[in-house]
């Protein structure tokens, strides 16, 4: 398990200068998404912003799939934390290389919604993770990321 200071998300802590649009605490206009550590899943709330409108009152797919992206690397960091990949500051020693997401049900636009996320196959060049957007209990949309390991050249 990885210890974090008390209420710094694992974004704060481990990309402090990222400015990723869905998760970079270092974007003012993202959406900022705070994940953190619960036992072996990581979890984050979300409010969406009138903006993330599908036309149709609900929440936006692509929307969806931006913040189940992002939340999905925080356990990829957290394991690679725990090899010795990842370090606070450190660039991401994965990538995002696949992203299939099933749309179960509408999602409310004007709600707070639950990110869950966990390591699903841990391979030595490959992490896959199984993410999920609840509210009100029911899962809203599911998916699975794939994280491929990269080195710079």
């Amino acid at each position: 398990m990885i210890d974090l200071p008390s209420g710094v998300s694992i974004q704060e802590h481990y990309l402090p200068d990222m400015t990723c649009f869905g998760c970079g605490p270092a974007n003012p206009k993202g959406l900022q998404l705070h994940s953190f550590p619960d036992g072996d899943r990581t979890v984050a709330s979300f409010h969406p912003w009138p903006e993330h409108n599908n036309g149709l009152g609900y929440l936006n797919g692509g929307i969806i799939c931006t913040v189940m992206d992002c939340h999905s690397a925080t356990p990829m960091i957290l394991e690679a934390a725990k090899l010795g990949l990842a370090g606070p500051g450190d660039m991401l020693p994965f990538v995002t290389a696949g992203l299939d997401v099933r749309y179960l049900r509408p999602t409310p636009l004007d709600e707070t919604l639950q990110l869950f996320a966990a390591v699903a196959k841990l391979e030595e060049s490959v992490i896959t993770i199984d993410v999920e957007l609840e509210f009100d209990g029911k899962t809203r949309a599911a998916g699975t990321a794939v994280w491929k390991r990269w080195r710079p050249r």
